[in-house]
């Protein structure tokens, strides 16, 4: 044990181990750990491995005495609209509170399939002096490495469930899949299927338990051939939905747990001939700026991505201070925007009589 005041912590390695482990020299090791660049991938890897089997912990560079005065963002992309509305919900909140953003693009996983650490070295590197988790699917590794080094964060939307006493930010997922579900029903809908996102995230769960909820309270019988998953992908969106263009009995409407699966499922429609909403209507979720592009309009449930960053910053601003919110999960309210995707089935729409021709003119 070594002795530091009053308190006792146990030793851990010294960089010589994890060098030693690693088979490099100390000075690569130390470069590895300060999220220097001119390291040879490989040679980060076998790194970045030792430190966590070995379980090796750094003391933080930055002052948390000090104002703060720069954040970090993680996204695990930054080709997607999302990102960009996310972007600047964060970038608003933080010019507002007087701080700077570093946006990093990181999986949270390595190739081998362990814990990528490359990017968590680099914000105690950078000095920050707190970090934003966008879509991030966090090992309990790196929740570890975040607690033991004291730095606050706060989850935006995360893959998982987060562990007891994480904060997060989120929308109200599951009232999303219900006003989806119920407006179709409305609609006079009976056969409606559903495209959710992966299996295990917990925002796809929420859209399709209210998706189920709706139909319940409604008396309307729930279809295992009419719930699929897509795992958030176009691709697979539309291969999903020819799946139940297949089925003896199609559906006549579809909630697509994402405004970019539901692009997957009008490519799918077009295919067969069918048109939207005539021979489906379709539903999507988010509200990206792709749902009033395309041809027609989508109907979607918004989540308000931009003011859930922005949350998240002013959330993770007083957790910098010293000051824990009252509660760990803060859920804002989603809402149904209408438009051109959704119609009554064709069976109860009233057919447009056109009056017969004389024999003559039809020649004609």
């Amino acid at each position: 044990m070594v002795r530091t005041g009053s308190a006792s912590v146990a030793a851990g390695p010294t960089l010589a181990v994890v060098a030693r482990e690693a088979g490099v020299s100390v000075p690569t090791a130390s470069k590895v750990v300060n999220g220097r660049e001119d390291v040879a991938p490989e040679t980060r890897r076998r790194v970045t491995e030792a430190l966590d089997r070995l379980g090796y912990v750094r003391r933080p560079r930055f002052d948390a005495s000090k104002p703060p005065g720069l954040v970090d963002l993680v996204v695990h992309s930054l080709e997607t609209s999302w990102s960009g509305a996310v972007l600047h919900g964060v970038e608003e909140a933080a010019h507002d509170a007087g701080l700077e953003v570093v946006v990093s693009a990181a999986l949270t996983r390595s190739r081998g399939g362990g814990p990528d650490r490359g990017w968590l070295d680099k914000i105690i590197a950078r000095g920050s002096s707190g970090v934003l988790f966008n879509l991030a699917e966090l090992t309990t590794s790196q929740y570890s490495w975040l607690e033991q080094h004291r730095i606050p964060f706060v989850m935006i939307d995360p893959v998982l469930e987060p562990p007891p006493g994480v904060v997060s930010v989120g929308a109200a997922n599951w009232q999303g899949g219900v006003s989806a579900t119920e407006h179709l029903l409305a609609l006079g809908h009976e056969r409606v299927a559903v495209i959710a996102g992966h299996r295990r995230k917990v925002c796809s769960n929420a859209r399709v338990a209210g998706y189920r909820s709706a139909l319940a309270a409604a008396g309307v019988r729930g279809r295992p051939e009419y719930q699929r998953h897509a795992g958030f992908d176009e691709a697979v969106a539309r291969d999903r939905m020819l799946e139940l263009l297949d089925l003896p009995e199609p559906p006549t409407a579809v909630f697509v747990c994402s405004d970019r699966m539901a692009l997957g499922v009008y490519e799918a429609l077009a295919e067969r001939g069918l048109s939207v909403p005539d021979d489906m209507s379709v539903v999507g979720f988010d509200d990206l700026p792709e749902s009033r592009w395309v041809s027609p309009p989508l109907t979607t449930v918004r989540q308000p991505l931009s003011e859930m960053s922005a949350t998240a910053l002013r959330l993770l601003v007083r957790m910098m201070d010293g000051k824990r919110p009252e509660g760990t999960r803060t859920e804002l309210s989603t809402r149904l925007v209408e438009r051109a995707s959704t119609a009554p089935p064709a069976t109860a729409r009233p057919r447009t009589l056109v009056p017969e021709q004389p024999e003559g003119a039809r020649r004609r």
